[in-house]
């Protein structure tokens, strides 16, 4: 077997030549495949890879100028990418540890005036609640904080006596729940370790709702007081300066509920000299809120009057906006709901075999190799293989089939899928971060944290808009002072001000990505980030593998033609030996043949792969070979005068191989794989789409274009070898296509890398599926017309955000600087300005929310999503 060494990569770590095509050590790093001559080397370099990538929860953005400003001077510290989601408040870098430690990341982040924290592994079991209902006073607080602080690795504590909570971060291989549990019981309490879901509402949204309640308890009195003869309400009767001192007391209270806007603010102004949307509401209520106490000291004097005072605009802007943060939050929340579904998969305790009894523990504390008892009606709780005992258990959250797969002994099973009847146990393999279902979840949470080309355009604008915003109103301002209405420009300096709102501009493209990845993943189909989520549906040719792709990829014997003195069994027996040591999916199939036909198969000699011929090795001190014409005729063997028969089998699209033995052909294999369900179906809705198929197969031309004809596809790619994959990909870019390649094999692992899009079926080898940039995860073909018709759907909301969020800028910010007023008398009351920018955000992350009502044009009769 010769190869040409140009098509030979290097073992990066032994420096060894590795052939591409046959490596079976790959792994894919900052979108480049390497390859390793075994998997110690693959480890080592994982190991040293240069770059880390973390991810990081930041608390206190306000706009997607902060998640800018944040990008940035990560990026100036040293951090080799760094990117902020602000609808998702996550911030995802990738740094040198050697350039930059993480400290700095930290110190970098919380100088910019965030909180950071680095996001916790999947099922860690790094945190905890207990209810602890007999908290009685402040005293049995300090007595369950002082057992606390003395356990093992216990830090972050907190006890909460209004809600009679405890919580606190822990190290799972230093100490248990149960013994943090024993600890609070031997201190003469009971605690009740609470769910997620018994916890209570996201700390964003508990955050905001409280200074909602405290904002308009003051805010109403306050727009009774002020506008309440607007509409003929009685007022009360008092002097001037109670008046005064009255409305300044309930507007305090309001400005001290949006405090954070002005400590922000006014940092990110004064001290990092980069003004953010906290700026514009600082600048705009606190101007408002300090000329009113120099009027109100002006009354005491009685050179004032009460209608000059702005308490109202000060203390009411402050608290629509907080109301808007409010909703935003909720809004927010309800985009992440597919990771909460999936999350809610994971089952909270699992029952294990220990010291041969049945003990129930939390999940987190399940180890590999440990005995799960899994009863019916139960989510199994962890990857693993089915020891003992008979069920059928409920996978469609994964694989979307909604009928029960059978398991028996042996059989594996995944955490999250639903056990229906019987019982069995398991031996884990996999727990915690390491399940299927948690890799699902890292997944969606990468995609929804990820930016999407089309974001940066809103990125640029945003990062100028705050200071434009502010030239804006101080223009306003001067040009209304020099023109004698001193009143009507400070009032539009502070309309201005409040009504630009950045933060449309900052959910409109990732509010959009967290829903659409979001579902996508209830449907099965895993985008890996929002790059991909917009290129997809852009693509103009879609290449599909053929086998295990369009075809089952279980091929089953057919046809046994023997020629000469040969017999059936004789060519089927040499044709067994050979595959015996063979990986292709075509061995199986002989093997199982020969089987069945109780065949014996002994080991062959001298056994050598001819990759994308076929095999030869000795048996009986004589040559065989079993493969294509392509290595028949390497081998000088003629196949002229069988070349009809072979014609026939190929045209009813089966897979024809030679058998070969003493320089003549005796025989061939005629091998038939079956369509996937609906592979017509996807393939006529992608034409109807206006997409370009096309069919790339190893097999002739002739069995090619039979299979290609059953489905519907017009242009075949055929005899391409696994390494020319790659090559025939480059050559339809070179003509200007966008390409989508969906392969399942360890040979698409190159041409998925290369494709505009690569699609890797779900079902294929973990290389493919590394090498995606999307993933379908139930193996239905129907899902490449899932993924490109969401991902049309997802850009139109995205740009119907932008266009909306756009529009009420460029609109109504003229209006606020009193633009029209001489020509149409139009001005904007700073209230009204701020009740507009706080419902502006809301407006946008709800239109992205919308998303949720999507459903896939092909699957009319799905399993419930996950």
């Amino acid at each position: 077997m010769s190869i040409n060494k140009s098509s030979m990569a290097k073992d990066p770590v032994s420096q060894k030549e590795v052939n591409p095509i046959t490596a079976r050590y790959k792994a894919l790093v900052d979108g480049k495949v390497y390859y390793f001559e075994s998997e110690k080397n693959k480890k080592e370099f994982l190991e040293k890879s240069k770059f880390v990538s973390e991810s990081f929860d930041i608390s206190g953005m306000h706009c997607s100028s902060c998640a800018l400003k944040i990008e940035t001077e990560l990026k100036k510290a040293g951090a080799s990418d760094a990117t902020v989601n602000f609808a998702s408040s996550k911030a995802y870098v990738k740094y040198d540890p050697k350039i930059i430690a993480r400290p700095i990341i930290d110190k970098t982040i919380m100088k910019l005036g965030y909180k950071v924290g680095k996001e916790k592994p999947i099922n860690a079991g790094e945190n905890v609640t207990f209810r602890v209902s007999d908290m009685e006073s402040q005293h049995c607080v300090n007595i369950i904080e002082k057992t606390l602080e003395k356990l093992v690795s216990a830090k972050d504590i907190s006890v909460n006596l209004a809600t009679k909570t405890a919580s606190l971060s822990y190290d799972p291989s230093k100490i248990s729940v149960d013994e943090i549990m024993n600890a609070i019981t031997n201190a003469g309490y009971s605690p009740e370790p609470l769910s997620h879901k018994e916890i209570g509402e996201e700390p964003e949204v508990a955050y905001w709702k409280r200074r909602v309640i405290l904002s308009f308890f003051f805010a109403i009195p306050l727009l009774y007081m002020t506008m309440g003869h607007m509409i003929g309400l009685p007022m009360p009767m008092m002097p001037n300066y109670v008046n005064a001192i009255v409305q300044f007391a309930l507007a305090t209270p309001i400005i001290f509920a949006g405090r954070d806007f002005y400590s922000k603010g006014f940092r990110s102004m004064f001290l990092n000299w980069m003004p953010n949307m906290d700026s514009l509401i600082a600048m705009g209520t606190g101007v408002a809120y300090i000329y009113s106490i120099y009027v109100m000291v002006l009354i005491f004097l009685e050179k004032a009057l009460p209608s000059e005072l702005y308490f109202e605009i000060s203390g009411l802007v402050v608290a629509f906006i907080i109301l808007g943060k409010f909703l935003e939050s909720v809004a927010k929340g309800r985009t992440g709901a597919a990771i909460k579904k999936l999350l809610g998969l994971q089952p909270k305790t699992a029952i294990i075999i220990r010291n041969k009894q049945e003990v129930e523990i939390p999940i987190e504390e399940v180890i590999v190799g440990d005995i799960v008892v899994v009863k019916p009606g139960m989510r199994i709780p962890v990857d693993g293989f089915v020891k003992d005992g008979y069920s059928s258990v409920d996978e469609s959250m994964l694989t979307g089939e909604s009928l029960p797969v059978e398991k028996i002994v042996g059989s594996k099973v995944i955490a999250g899928t639903f056990n229906k009847t019987g019982s069995f146990t398991i031996r884990a393999t996999n727990v915690g971060k390491d399940t299927v279902l948690a890799h699902i979840v890292k997944m969606v949470e990468d995609a929804q944290g990820s930016k999407a080309p089309i974001q940066k355009l809103a990125d640029t604008i945003s990062f100028y808009f705050v200071p434009a915003v502010m030239v804006i109103a101080t223009l306003s301002f001067v040009v209304w002072y020099l023109l004698g209405y001193t009143s009507f420009g400070l009032t539009s300096f502070i309309a201005v001000m409040v009504i630009a709102c950045p933060c449309a501009l900052g959910l409109a493209t990732p509010t959009a990505v967290m829903v659409g990845t979001g579902k996508a993943a209830q449907y099965g189909i895993l985008i890996k980030n929002a790059e991909s989520l917009q290129k997809v549906r852009s693509v103009t040719h879609i290449v599909f593998d053929k086998t295990g792709t369009l075809t089952v990829g279980k091929p089953e014997v057919t046809d046994v033609v023997p020629f000469g003195k040969s017999t059936k069994e004789g060519v089927l027996q040499i044709a067994a030996i050979l595959e015996k040591r063979s990986e292709h999916p075509l061995a199986e199939a002989i093997l199982t043949a020969a089987k069945e036909s109780h065949i014996k198969v002994v080991e062959p000699k001298d056994f050598e792969s001819v990759p994308g011929k076929g095999v030869k090795a000795k048996y009986a001190s004589k040559g065989i070979a079993l493969g294509n014409r392509a290595l028949m005729s390497d081998l000088k063997i003629s196949t002229v005068e069988i070349e009809q028969v072979v014609s026939d089998l190929e045209t009813q699209g089966k897979t024809v191989m030679f058998v070969s033995g003493s320089k003549s052909v005796v025989g061939v294999i005629a091998v038939a794989d079956q369509l996937k369900p609906f592979a017509k179906e996807a393939v006529d809705e992608l034409k109807r789409m206006g997409k370009h198929v096309l069919l790339i197969t190893g097999d002739n031309e002739r069995t090619a274009r039979a299979i290609a004809s059953l489905v519907g596809i017009d242009d075949v790619l055929a005899g391409v070898l696994p390494g020319q994959k790659v090559q025939k990909i480059k050559e339809l870019q070179a003509q200007g296509f966008k390409v989508a390649m969906v392969g399942d094999g360890v040979n698409d692992a190159p041409a998925l890398t290369q494709a505009n899009v690569g699609i890797a079926i779900g079902s294929g080898t973990d290389i493919a599926i590394e090498a995606g940039d999307i993933v379908l995860v139930k193996n239905d073909v129907r899902d490449v017309v899932t993924a490109i018709s969401l991902s049309t759907y997802t850009m139109r909301k995205i740009k119907q955000n932008l266009f909306w969020a756009f529009a009420y800028n460029v609109v109504l910010i003229p209006v606020a600087a009193g633009v029209f007023f001489p020509f149409t008398g139009w001005m904007l009351n700073p209230i009204l300005a701020g009740l507009a920018m706080a419902f502006s955000s809301v407006s946008v992350v709800s239109n992205s929310l919308l998303m949720n009502f999507y459903k896939p044009k092909l699957q009319k009769s799905l399993p419930r999503p996950v």
